[in-house]
């Protein structure tokens, strides 16, 4: 399958459909782990909970450490719809890094493919693990990152690059990167 012939991603039916089953997820994993937390740290408290102290400690200082993570997933789910709505996609071939399942290697040019990092939760991009190549949509700036995809556009991720990198040797739209959030006021690319 090839990239749609759309003006941005977001006119693509099945990627405005993977971004709303993303936000939905966020949005669960947000209220799922606050509210446990709050109804538990309540819970021991008002000595509701007096039988299993331990345990019940026991998971709200482990859902603690995860609340970060999920509060940031949650609030870039806005950049990634701006990044959908701005860029089209593009079908790029692309990499697994062994051993890191969270990055990919993307040839935006002959002489041009970085390590991209996705954001904040590592997917299978590819139809193929350990270092195969592969093919996935990108949409965004390729000097700052932006919205990456398996083939299909149904599940949207965030990927920014992983290392700071040199400049990269093609163009882009300063003004459209910096209203979609990929490039910051310093202009740097952002980090989430």
């Amino acid at each position: 399958m090839t990239a749609p012939l759309t003006k941005v991603a977001w006119d693509h039916p099945p990627t405005a459909a993977g971004y709303k089953r993303m936000a939905f997820r966020r949005g669960a994993w947000l209220v799922g782990l606050t509210s446990t937390c709050i109804l538990l740290s309540a819970g021991l408290h008002l000595h509701v909970i007096t039988q299993a102290v331990v345990p019940v400690g026991a998971v709200v200082i482990a859902i603690i450490p995860f609340l970060p993570v999920v509060v940031i997933a949650y609030c870039t789910r806005r950049r990634v719809a701006a990044v959908l709505q701005a860029y089209p996609w593009r079908e790029l071939p692309c990499q697994h890094v062994a051993q890191r399942p969270s990055l990919i290697a993307v040839a935006f040019a002959q002489d041009f493919s970085p390590a991209l990092r996705m954001f904040p939760f590592p997917v299978q991009l590819t139809d193929r693990e350990n270092g195969g190549s592969g093919t996935i949509w990108f949409a965004g700036d390729p000097r700052f990152g932006g919205v990456a995809s398996p083939v299909g556009g149904h599940h949207p991720v965030r990927v920014v690059f992983d290392a700071v990198h040199s400049e990269a040797p093609v163009a882009g739209d300063d003004g459209l990167a910096r209203r979609t959030g990929l490039m910051g006021r310093n202009g740097k690319g952002t980090r989430t």
